[in-house]
């Protein structure tokens, strides 16, 4: 299987990135790792390792970059204000650097992007606000408002809200949108939402499907048995559905 490494400066986050890059074609899936993991987190967990038989086929190419969490939605020693403006900056890194490094490197037509816990969420917001970007979502056990609280999980900005807060929460910009045009481009995305019936973020998942289907926007939210909040039920999800 092929794997290579690649590191630079980006201007817009003012530092160095890297990314990990799986496979030589096919469709090329943007990977967003969780709270606590790095650009190697999917090689690690496995993930990678239960894709390989489509890797290989040139099926699919994976894109497994930073997720720079503790400098955004957990970064407690940032004012909330900043931690939302700073992923901001984070998008405009993937949005301007890594999907033109995708584009150079894989002139396939279909981008997926995919994510689990909190990137899950960063996956999903950033497909529903630019879905004219993407073939297919896959979000495995997202939170998708960081401003709840459910179990040990808190609201990530201690009670702050403001409009980019709500334009990068589904659950909260959803409701709104009303651009016909963006709504189209979204109902053209294959959408795949995963959630363990036991899992704490289960009826925040049902909550989005529900808005989902309220401005006809066709998905599919498949529910397992369990607590799927885990990297060994990814590693059986991720054939599935990527």
């Amino acid at each position: 299987m092929n794997r290579e490494y690649l590191r630079w400066y980006s201007p817009r986050l003012d530092r160095d990135m890297e990314l990990l890059v799986f496979g030589h074609a096919g469709a090329k899936v943007l990977m967003f790792p969780t709270r606590d993991g790095r650009f190697w987190q999917y090689e690690q967990i496995g993930i990678v390792a239960s894709l390989a038989e489509k890797l290989n086929a040139g099926h699919l190419q994976l894109y497994c970059i930073e997720g720079l969490a503790m400098e955004t939605f957990y970064g407690s020693h940032r004012h909330p204000a900043e931690r939302i403006r700073r992923h901001g900056a984070y998008e405009d890194y993937i949005l301007n650097e890594v999907l033109p490094l995708m584009a150079q490197k894989n002139p396939h037509e279909c981008t997926i992007v995919h994510g689990c816990s909190l990137g899950a969420f960063q996956a999903a917001s950033l497909v529903f606000r630019y879905p004219h970007l993407f073939r297919k979502l896959v979000a495995f056990s997202g939170r998708y408002d960081l401003t709840m609280q459910i179990e040990s999980f808190g609201d990530l900005f201690d009670g702050y809200y403001d409009d980019d807060i709500y334009f990068h929460t589904p659950t909260h910009f959803l409701p709104g949108l009303n651009c016909d045009w963006q709504l189209e481009k979204l109902r053209q995305v294959d959408i795949v939402l995963t959630i363990g019936d036991a899992d704490p973020f289960l009826d925040n998942n049902r909550h989005l499907s529900r808005l989902l289907a309220d401005k006809q926007v066709s998905h599919r939210l498949h529910v397992w048995d369990g607590r799927a909040h885990r990297a060994g039920a990814w590693r059986r999800m991720a054939p599935l559905y990527i």
